[in-house]
């Protein structure tokens, strides 16, 4: 057969063979081991080269899809597992250099025109001659080929951005940069790779690093992490063609012109301008298009620079490395164009300039390359002429918006103050005082350069001639109007912390400075002048920041600070607040004009500042005399400012109160510092100081009622400067709320009643509002009346929480009344609470029961009854959609106070509010999700309040059955008209919040004894006579139409079968029951049956038992066996016997389903708890088992194969997802109580069974098959047995396999332990098992061996890379079956000790190494670590306790622990903790082990150890010493 393939290649050859028939050669002959051909593969290879190469040569003419299909042939032999085998084997297959070229044309081509013709199968080829070494040495021998291929490349990629779609583009442009660059260092010649890069990579390249780190690129377009790998290797070819080391000559002699006197120069002789080069490359504008040559460039010039000192920057070369600094900026626009153009520049071309001139002086901070002496003494400030222009260029073409000027000033400022101070007063206007900033990014900008520029001034002690050029750029004359308001958030928070650090006599230098400009440029010119107005605001906002921020003067002041600043603060009053007053006293028009306003802003602001001062001094500093007491004869109560007359007062009330301003909101502060001045006074209780207060309070609240109630507001910053008309009802209640605890206490009622009307009406009443409210980050109404609402201030303000309260109560009230339908004077008549004013109802209910005994005078019945009639006969208020949004809204607001602390009266009245409120009809278009939000709010609303300290006091107007009544009456009606899924979550936990309810009117009626007999039988008899009970009995077809009142009616019936069954089995153990209660107890039983058997026979029909029926059938369960169990059985009625018998089925019925559903409920955990209590009783009733079958077989099968995810039905196997971990832990305790009960009922032979399927499950043939949730679930049930109490025959049995279930979990630990990544959730368990089995002791594991296999196990659990919640899973089980061979077998450890320290060193390191101080990570993981290494310190200290045992081996501990220590840093928290136990250790040490510890180690060990123990004697052996020597 050879031979019959053996004329293949002149087939091939041939003119005659049509082409198509050729390629189906060339394949079959490549692929069959039938064709021989000498030298086959490059005969093969050979003929598809020449092919293509006389194709592209216009030597012949093929078809556009032959040539395609040789592309793909080539592409294919390249690409073959048969070729690379091939060349691994040896042998030489060789690429002829003509197709290399013709891929070079393909992609220059498709560079420079955008063809696409074959351009994928081309790439695709030379992808693969590029990552094969054997084939890539073709470019290697012609290093031109490869220059030529990256920098088309690059091009390709560059001109045609569409087309770099091409998947392999930048794959081939990766592989080809990675073997340029290892061609590159391996060049002898620097000038070769200098001409390589910079006449024909440098621009593709930047080009191209441009493009990628602009994003220009989607993420399937380009991989992330390949473009960081490809601009982090063109950042290598740069570096190593621009800048390599042997270029460095070159570079001083062009930059420092100096003469090469040596023999370097070799090579390079005629390359005498590489930066000259490097720059005419990068500005050359014919490259790229004009529109992305600028972005290229400034985006270049940082890395240029970046490079060239990360390649010759060193100690005495720094003149050099600034010399390329002019060099790289003059490549930018803003530094070579005309001043025309630059003005004309756009704000996004500011920003790309100022972006590279920031890494540009950013480079030039970092290395420390400016030395302001060398460059003054040396260099002729060479350095500081270059950074002037700059400044200057900055300055003159201010950039606010753009947040890089402000960082360029920074450095600038940060090189050296000088660069910039001559122009210190322009900057400080075009970045400060007329900066318009509102963008966040470039006011942190702003913000960092201020703090800059009062940090460098500040340290040079300088700050009041940084306040001189402030003041006077405020003076300058300009239109104030437009100016933004000086001290924002941020400059005035840069400049308090500036000032808390300043020394007083700088703070006083600038006060004084202040005050002379005030007086001497402003005060004089203010009558009449708007601008001067608003420059006196201005100055008096910054002397306020001054003043309010300086460090406070003390007794220990130097008396000359003291009396200087007495005499500012007098001079100040006198000179400059007093004559801003008198300009208010006697306005010459009636209307007051622009000018006024402000300046009585400044003015009342400044009087403010100045009595905030005084006040202050007078407290902390003895020596001050404080201006308000140093009248000749102080009046009884403090004025607002000494010197100014109550008469001008009135004026000034009068005039600010025509507009909302700061002025206002200061004289507000003026009224609340006189108050609290009135306070400190002895005759603060007199009837005059009172009276003051309470003028002076009403003042405050009445000030701003008006602008309270205005809609339109704006968030304020806090800056009493930024005070406005429209932030000035924020300030002002700010200013309310932040001295509630004074205010509060001398309101009037009326005004206590506004307040709370405010603080609800500015509430955030949907959870939206409260999420906008949150995320506004300056102060609104909303933010700050919600912090009053969550405070835990506001209970303990009693009348304004009291009045709070009874503002809520009568909000809802008036929404309850806005939806009467009726009568509203009958209904008033019926409900009053909801129609008399809101203090007249609490008088109501405090008159009605302050005469209340313990019985009461008035029948309890009479209001129950009134809200129970109208239930019945449709209760006549019905609310709509928007109704029960708002009603909803205030709600939420209740849901926030403390209501488990009313006081009696409120408690009532909230009560019957709320219930009130639950049992109001909804309107047919209220959503289903909004009705039960609204009912499962007033329902957890009135239990809250049923478990408050007033709980009782409801019960003495209502009965609880009376209760239980409305609530059910209301909602089996509702529940009718409600159009939602039974199974619906929102349903479900309605159903558990009434539960919760009625089970706690329930308890709170038998702990009180409250007429229990009359009240349960009250409610038994409403639920046997209520029409969903007597539907479902009827057993027509009307049981079927209200199965949301059934799920209700079953809920209140389990939760009296619930109180009742322990009631009665308690009395009737202490022989108190009376005959009643039983009885009452099977008659809820019998109606619970009743519904019980339609909602199973309805889940029998295909639906699944929902949990709620689950817990109804255990409780009733509950109920008959606890029956059962009682004493005195004789006694028990015959009905309840047939009761009982007829309940068989049911109970029979529900376990067969929950046998059949397990698996699936375990996807549920409130199904899978409900169902697994059910079993637990289903065994403590023999009577119900079923004679066919075992019950502890089947629910032992179906809880093993719950736990391996397994589902049997109708034969098959049916595999279900693995309950989680988490689920299992949480199930265990139920778990065990099912398994306990089901180990006293089950036989031997039961318990046999069960012992061999758990040993099948814990076969090693599992872990091969990766059915690893077999051996878990195995694992978890040997788990749940050592959880029970069993003995006798049983207990034989287990502790019979015991040492085979070590070894299989020996076994199953080791295969699991071997896979990647280990299975965490596995081998958690197995090590818990295996703890809990060595804890019972050497009498249940007697041999040796057995034991000694946890070493084993412990050895192979991994504690390295582990995240930490694994971690903090993992290690401690770990310590504890440490722990348990410790403490469990002492035999053992007398011959396993050293097994044992490689276990534990294990842990020792492992803490180690999670401890050390990391450069990434979260400190987040800290307290894991933390957690482990105190379990470290308690097993050093348990150890230690063991001294006659462990002391030979304890200087190698300590050996093991400090060689370990020496190669990491830790965390002090953890080294401390790890220190503690070694101490520990150490003290078992005698002194020829120090020394042997001493002479033994390393030297750098030895250094820690001498450390460590040195530490040890000065503070735990010299504090142990001491405390020996008070011992007996």
């Amino acid at each position: 057969m050879a031979a019959v393939y053996s004329g293949i290649s002149l087939k091939l050859k041939s003119k005659t063979t049509s082409w198509e028939d050729k390629l189906k050669l060339a394949h079959f002959a490549w692929i069959s081991h039938q064709c021989v051909l000498p030298n086959k593969e490059q005969v093969l290879l050979d003929w598809a080269r020449q092919s293509l190469v006389a194709f592209y040569k216009k030597k012949l003419e093929l078809k556009e899809d032959v040539v395609e299909r040789l592309w793909l042939y080539i592409d294919n032999i390249l690409h073959s597992r048969k070729l690379q085998s091939l060349l691994k084997n040896g042998k030489t297959i060789n690429l002829q250099i003509s197709l290399i070229k013709i891929i070079n044309e393909i992609i220059a081509e498709f560079s420079l025109s955008g063809s696409q013709r074959n351009i994928s199968a081309v790439l695709s080829c030379c992808q693969g001659v590029l990552s094969t070494p054997a084939l890539a040495a073709i470019y290697t021998a012609r290093q031109e080929l490869t220059v030529d291929l990256l920098g088309q490349l690059c091009w390709s990629a560059c001109r045609q951005p569409e087309g770099a779609a091409i998947p392999q583009l930048f794959d081939v442009i990766h592989l080809a940069l990675g073997h340029y660059l290892s061609i590159q260092q391996q060049q002898v010649n620097p000038k070769r790779a200098f001409g390589e890069v910079t006449g024909h990579l440098l621009q593709p390249c930047l080009v191209l690093r441009h493009l990628l780190s602009g994003g220009t690129w989607t993420q399937g377009q380009l991989r992330p992490a390949l473009g960081r790998d490809i601009r982090s290797q063109i950042e290598a070819m740069l570096r190593g063609g621009a800048f390599p080391p042997d270029l460095l000559s070159s570079y001083k002699e062009e930059l420092l012109d100096q003469q090469q006197g040596d023999t370097k120069m070799g090579a390079m002789k005629n390359l005498l301008a590489p930066l000259g080069t490097v720059v005419a490359k990068l500005v050359d504008a014919g490259y790229c298009e004009a529109s992305l040559h600028a972005a290229v460039v400034a985006n270049s010039v940082a890395l240029l620079y970046k490079l060239f000192i990360d390649s010759y920057f060193k100690e005495g070369n720094q003149l050099l490395c600034f010399k390329v600094l002019p060099r790289l900026f003059g490549c930018l626009r803003i530094s070579r164009l005309p001043e025309e153009q630059i003005k004309a520049l756009s704000t996004s071309d500011w920003t790309t300039e100022l972006l590279a001139l920031e890494q540009l002086l950013n480079s030039v901070a970092s290395n420390n390359i400016y030395n302001i002496a060398t460059d003054r003494i040396r260099h002729g400030e060479a350095q500081f002429h270059f950074y002037r222009r700059l400044a200057e260029l900055l300055i003159n073409h201010a950039q606010a918006p753009v947040p890089a000027w402000f960082r360029c000033l920074k450095v600038l400022m940060s090189l050296n103050h000088l660069i910039l101070e001559p122009d210190l007063d322009d900057l400080l206007a075009s970045a400060w005082i007329d900066a318009e900033v509102t963008e966040s990014r470039t006011k942190k900008a702003q913000e960092a350069l201020i703090h800059t520029l009062f940090q460098t001034y500040a340290k040079l002690r300088q700050v009041p001639r940084l306040f001189e050029e402030v003041l006077g750029v405020i003076c300058r004359p300009a239109a104030e109007a437009l100016r933004q308001p000086v001290l924002a958030a941020g400059p005035a928070a840069v400049l308090r912390q500036c000032l808390l650090e300043l020394p007083p006599t700088q703070i006083l230098d600038a006060w004084a400075l202040m005050l002379e400009k005030f007086q001497s440029l402003v005060l004089p010119h203010l009558r009449g002048d708007g601008d001067m107005a608003l420059k006196s605001l201005s100055l008096s906002s910054l002397l306020h920041c001054v003043m309010f921020h300086m460090r406070s003067l003390d007794s220990g002041t130097p008396l000359p600070v003291v009396r200087r600043m007495q005499r500012t603060m007098d001079e100040m009053l006198r000179d400059l607040v007093k004559p801003l007053l008198d300009l208010l006293r006697d306005p010459q028009c009636p209307a007051p004009e622009p000018w006024q306003q402000k300046v009585s802003d400044a003015a009342l602001l400044l009087s403010h500042t100045w009595a905030q001062v005084d006040t202050m001094l007078a407290l902390t500093c003895s020596q001050y005399r404080s201006r308000a007491g140093a009248a000749p004869e102080p009046p009884r109560l403090p004025p607002l400012l000494p010197g100014v007359e109550a008469q001008h007062w009135k004026q000034i009330q009068e005039f600010t109160a025509q507009f909302d301003s700061l002025g206002r909101f200061c004289l507000e502060q003026l009224y609340l510092q006189k108050m609290k001045r009135t306070l400190m006074q002895t005759n603060f209780q007199s009837e005059e100081a009172l009276d003051a207060l309470r003028h002076d309070a009403a003042y405050i609240l009445g000030s701003g009622r008006a602008s309270l109630a205005q809609r339109m507001t704006a968030s304020w910053d806090g800056q009493v400067g930024t005070v406005s008309a429209l932030t000035y009802p924020v300030a002002h209640w700010h200013l309310i709320v932040s001295n509630l605890t004074i205010l509060t206490s001398y309101l009037s009622p009326d005004d206590m009643r506004y307040l709370a009307s405010v603080l609800l009406r500015t509430l955030p009443v949907s959870r939206a509002q409260e999420g906008s409210a949150e995320e506004e980050p300056d102060l609104t109404l909303e933010k700050i009346s919600q912090a009053v609402l969550h405070s835990p201030l506001f209970p303990e303000m009693p009348p304004l929480y009291r009045a709070f309260l009874l503002s809520l109560t009568a909000s809802c009230s008036s929404i309850l009344r806005s939806g009467v339908q009726g009568d509203p004077a009958l209904l008033s008549q019926q409900l009053p609470w909801l129609f008399e004013k809101d203090h007249v109802v609490v008088a109501h209910w405090e008159n009605r029961f302050s005469k209340v005994g313990s019985e009461g005078v008035e029948p309890k019945g009479e209001i129950a009854q009134n809200i129970l009639s109208l239930v019945k006969g449709g209760f006549p208020i019905q609310l709509k959609g928007e109704q029960l949004e708002r009603l909803l809204g205030l709600l939420e607001v209740i849901s926030s106070l403390q209501l488990d602390s009313l006081l009696a009266p409120c408690h009532i009245h909230y009560f019957l509010l709320l219930l009130s409120v639950a049992v109001t009809k909804l309107g047919s278009s209220c959503p289903s999700a909004l009705t039960l939000k609204f009912w499962m709010t007033c329902y957890q609303l009135l239990g809250y309040l049923q478990r408050g300290k007033s709980a009782h006091s409801v019960l003495r107007v209502m009965y609880v059955s009376d209760i239980f009544e409305i609530t059910l009456t209301s909602l089996f009606k509702a529940s009718s008209r409600l159009l939602t899924a039974m199974d619906d979550p929102s349903w479900l936990e309605f159903l558990h919040v009434v539960g919760t309810f009625l089970e706690q009117l329930l308890l709170m009626l038998i702990q009180r004894k409250l007429s229990p007999v009359l009240n349960l039988g009250k409610i038994v008899t409403f639920l046997s006579r209520c029409k969903v009970y007597t539907a479902v009995t009827s057993g027509k077809q009307l049981g079927n139409r209200n199965p949301l009142g059934q799920q209700l009616l079953l809920v209140s019936i389990t939760k009296l079968c619930q109180v009742l069954g322990p009631l009665v089995k308690e009395q009737k153990q202490q022989q108190e029951a009376p005959e009643a209660l039983p009885e009452l107890l099977e008659q809820a039983v019998l109606h619970a049956g009743a519904v019980l058997r339609l909602c199973v026979a309805r889940g029998a029909q295909g639906q699944r038992l929902p949990s709620a029926i689950i817990s109804s059938v255990s409780t009733l369960l509950e109920a008959d066996v606890g029956r059962q169990s009682r004493p005195g059985r004789t006694e028990v009625s015959q009905m309840m016997d047939k009761m009982l018998h007829s309940q068989t089925a049911l109970y029979q019925t529900v376990y067969s389903q929950i046998l059949a559903e397990l698996p699936v409920l375990a996807r549920d955990t409130p199904s899978f708890q409900a169902a697994v209590r059910f079993l637990t009783l289903f065994f403590l009733a023999p009577d119900l088992h079923p004679e066919e079958e075992s019950v502890f077989t089947s629910v032992f099968h179906s809880v093993r194969k719950v736990l391996a995810g397994k589902m049997v039905s109708l034969g098959l196997v049916l595999y279900y997802p693995a309950v989680p971990v988490q689920v299992v832990q949480d199930m265990e305790p139920h778990l065990g109580a099912l398994f306990t009960q089901m180990l006293e009922v089950g036989a031997t032979e039961d318990f046999r069974m069960a012992m061999q399927c758990i040993l099948q499950g814990l076969d090693v043939s599992n872990v091969w098959k990766a059915d690893l949730q077999a051996v878990l679930a195995a694992v978890t049930l040997i788990k749940l047995l050592l959880q029970c109490p069993f003995g006798g025959e049983k207990a034989r049995l287990f502790w019979r396999a015991c040492p085979q279930i070590v070894t299989a979990l020996t076994l199953q630990n080791r295969e699991a332990c071997q896979e990647q990544p280990v299975p965490l959730a596995l081998v958690g368990p197995i090590l818990d098992v295996l703890a809990a089995l060595l804890r019972q002791g050497e009498e249940a594991i007697s041999n040796p061996h057995h034991v000694s296999l946890a070493f084993g196990v412990l050895l192979t659990v991994p504690l390295d890379h582990l995240k930490p919640p694994e971690y903090r899973s993992i290690f401690p089980r770990v310590h504890n079956v440490l722990f348990s061979v410790l403490q469990c077998h002492p035999k053992v450890m007398l011959k396993a000790i050293p097994s044992f320290l490689n276990c534990f060193n294990r842990l020792v390191f492992s803490v180690i190494q999670e401890g050390r101080q990391k450069d990434k990570g979260s400190p987040d993981d800290l307290p894991v670590v933390l957690e482990c290494a105190r379990l470290v310190e308690r097993m050093y200290s348990h150890l230690a306790a063991r001294a006659e045992e462990f002391r030979v081996f304890s200087p190698f501990m300590v050996a093991q622990y400090v060689t370990e220590v020496q190669k990491v840093t830790l965390y002090p928290a953890v080294k401390g903790l790890l220190q503690e136990g070694i101490y520990l250790i150490l003290d078992l040490c005698i002194e020829p082990d120090i020394q042997f510890l001493r002479v033994s180690l390393q030297p750098g060990v030895k250094d820690v150890f001498k450390e460590l123990y040195g530490d040890y004697v000065k503070y735990h052996k010299a504090k142990h010493e001491g405390e020996k020597r008070y011992t007996v």
